[in-house]
């Protein structure tokens, strides 16, 4: 099989696997299938979703190289930008279930909880990478798109901390996902090292 039929249905299959969990969450939504607490459910569900596929799209550039698999570094864009799809879902589900588009009470929430602002500054870094994946902007920016994209790495952790602190109990969860985060970016500590020794100078 040549790398482009490679390449197509492996990006079918990140559709399917974006969409249809999506699709049955609203569906259940739809009918009260949920269980006590469908907004917490729904918020939950995008907004791990959302983590889950940016920890994706760090995973594969390591296995690409690992396993000598190039082809894989044509799909990361597209789990990119379904890991943006996500998290815009998560904020919007926030702000329509939650405070039901109380912009002022949403302000007051950003200004007043931690884990809410640090959430939202995540989302803004996540929401320019999204914009500045299109080949345009990615013409245009030239050498500094790649320095703006490696943002990723202080995304996943603002991520990391944000789910930390927006779990009242029972921690075992976001404590394995700093442990998975932990993991891929020291995965990158020569990278993220070099970058670092860049920007000091």
């Amino acid at each position: 099989m040549n790398n482009k039929r490679k390449i197509f249905l492996l990006k079918v299959l990140i559709h399917i696997s974006a969409f249809v969990p999506i699709l049955n969450l609203y569906y259940q939504a739809y009918f009260d299938l949920l269980g006590v607490d469908p907004v917490e459910e729904v918020i939950h569900f995008t907004g791990i979703g959302a983590f889950n596929l940016l920890l994706i799209s760090l995973l594969i550039s390591p296995i690409a190289q690992k396993f000598k698999q190039g082809f894989l570094l044509q799909v990361r864009r597209l789990v990119g930008l379904y890991a943006f799809f996500y998290a815009l879902l998560h904020l919007f589900n926030f702000l329509a279930f939650d405070i039901q588009f109380d912009i002022a009470l949403f302000v007051s929430e950003i200004l007043d909880r931690p884990y809410i602002t640090i959430g939202m500054l995540a989302f803004t870094f996540l929401f320019l990478l999204a914009v500045t994946s299109i080949s345009f902007f990615k013409r245009k920016m030239g050498k500094s798109w790649q320095k703006l994209h490696n943002v990723i790495y202080i995304i996943v952790l603002l991520v990391a901390v944000h789910f930390y602190w927006s779990v009242k109990s029972d921690l075992i969860s976001p404590l394995f996902y700093f442990f998975l985060t932990s993991l891929l970016l020291g995965w990158r500590y020569k990278k993220i090292r070099q970058l670092l020794l860049q920007n000091s100078t």
